[in-house]
């Protein structure tokens, strides 16, 4: 059973930085890949980024493309985002995801709901 299980949201004021977690478990292959996505109220869910466990590859959403940094430590099983420069509209519930997939991702992969998600993180960028 794919279990992911993330961690480390909290409120920071506009400008400052965040780092999520993701520890994944339950794979039976190495290829898939992890994303972050995001809801913010009243709007649907969004792909955030997204990365591979074999070969790594991050994509990002244009929306936090050069301020969210995403990487995986395969040794511990967990995927991290990091998040600078926060603004008020990165305000959201962020839920790490997870399905099997070879090769490099693309934007188109975390344009679609992915198999598996875990229980969201909340993030509050306060103004």
């Amino acid at each position: 059973e794919v279990q992911l299980q993330a961690s480390g949201g909290g409120l920071v004021q506009a400008g400052g930085s965040l780092r999520l977690s993701c520890e994944v478990s339950g794979f039976t292959t190495d290829e898939y890949v992890v994303a972050w996505f995001r809801q913010a109220p009243g709007k649907k869910r969004e792909g955030v980024s997204v990365i591979s466990h074999s070969v790594g590859s991050p994509v990002y959403a244009d929306s936090v493309k050069g301020r969210f940094t995403i990487s995986s430590d395969n040794a511990k099983n967990t995927v991290y985002l990091q998040m600078d420069r926060l603004k008020p509209e990165d305000t959201a519930v962020y839920y790490c995801a997870a399905e099997e997939l070879s090769g490099r991702p693309t934007i188109a992969t975390i344009q679609f709901e992915l198999d598996y998600y875990g229980k969201g993180t909340q993030v509050t960028v306060s103004s």
